[in-house]
């Protein structure tokens, strides 16, 4: 039986990429198809020409409207006002930096259609200066989407296309502030009954925009901490199975200790304190018979953030040496200077 699908796109000071996004939502579609998609458009009381943009648009293109908010209240929030616009029996979230390649959407209606899953998962391209790369976790895709396997996959709002109802009926929304997929991406999958995978791309997802949050340095990228502690207070309420929360915590780890290596988003100055916040939300929230992976982490869980830094400086160096200077692979305890391995030793 055919679906539908609402698209939503919140939009904020994109003007240079918006009808690129537009344009890849619709296009190739049949006269069926198109009746199936409804296109919401939220802007986010962009500084620019994109609400006009909108309106223009929506002029030209039967089965888009636009929402304006009077206030700009982040992605997290302009999402959930076209959550609340949507009458499809899916929702999917585009972002309005990013397009889809051709058959997109199609290929989406087709899967929803013969699955009719709780949650479908797509796979995406990283997009950087016109270069394409597949994205670490894409291979989990081709395998059986167990939900221990569908919790590796890249933790977006955009490489999972969800039931409306479901979203309803289980009350989950998007949190305030940067870093809003984590309170998001990962409940939905908690608690859907039924996940499956498109092993197919469908998604370019932009990277290094100026003006992204993933470019941007700011003190903003602390509230990771409170995106967490929601998930984590999520998985409270309902009684999350501890191996799966286990498996979150370590991805969770992971995830704040690429923000913390990452110039683009973390001041040098900010680093020490992203540091010790980290370490305190580890011994918040590490669960009962969970141990340390890998150096890092046990770093971590020792606060020991003058052993972290060196152990950063000098794997940097190990990258430069190779011509690779953003280099961000598990740190091997071989690249610390002598006089420190000894001290290393107790923890790592």
């Amino acid at each position: 039986m055919p679906v539908s699908l609402s698209i939503v796109v919140p939009v904020y000071a994109v003007e240079g990429y918006l009808y690129q996004c537009l344009d890849s939502l619709h296009a190739g579609l049949t006269a069926d198809e198109r009746a199936r998609v409804e296109i919401i458009a939220v802007d986010d009381a962009s500084p620019d020409r994109c609400g006009r943009m909108l309106d223009d648009y929506a002029k030209d293109h039967s089965g888009v409207r636009v929402e304006h908010l009077s206030a700009n209240v982040g992605l997290g929030l302009a999402r959930n006002a076209g959550l609340a616009a949507a009458t499809g029996d899916y929702v999917w979230f585009v972002d309005s930096d990013d397009w889809l390649p051709p058959g997109s959407v199609r290929a989406v209606l087709a899967a929803l259609a013969d699955e009719k899953p709780d949650v479908l998962l797509i796979d995406h391209l990283r997009v950087q200066d016109g270069r394409p790369k597949m994205d670490a976790s894409s291979h989990l895709l081709a395998g059986a989407p167990t939900l221990d396997r569908m919790l590796g996959v890249q933790h977006t709002a955009w490489n999972r296309i969800v039931g409306r109802e479901f979203l309803l009926r289980h009350g989950l929304r998007f949190g305030s502030g940067w870093y809003e997929d984590v309170s998001f991406s990962h409940p939905v999958l908690l608690a859907a009954d039924r996940i499956t995978a498109l092993n197919r791309v469908c998604y370019h997802y932009r990277i290094g925009r100026p003006g992204a949050i993933t470019s941007t340095r700011s003190h903003r990228h602390f509230e990771a901490f409170e995106q967490y502690d929601r998930l984590q207070e999520w998985m409270d309420e309902h009684g999350v199975d501890p191996a799966i929360r286990r498996r979150l915590f370590v991805l969770m780890i992971n995830h704040l200790l690429v923000v913390a290596g990452n110039d683009g988003r973390m001041h040098p100055g900010h680093r020490r304190n992203f540091f010790r916040r980290l370490a305190a939300l580890h011994r918040r929230h590490r669960p009962a018979g969970y141990r340390p992976h890998g150096v890092k982490h046990r770093l971590v869980a020792a606060g020991a953030y003058g052993l972290y830094a060196l152990l950063r400086a000098g794997y940097r160096l190990a990258g430069i040496r190779a011509g690779n200077p953003e280099r961000t692979l598990p740190v091997s305890a071989d690249v610390v200077s002598p006089p420190y391995r000894a001290q290393a030793a107790s923890i790592i």
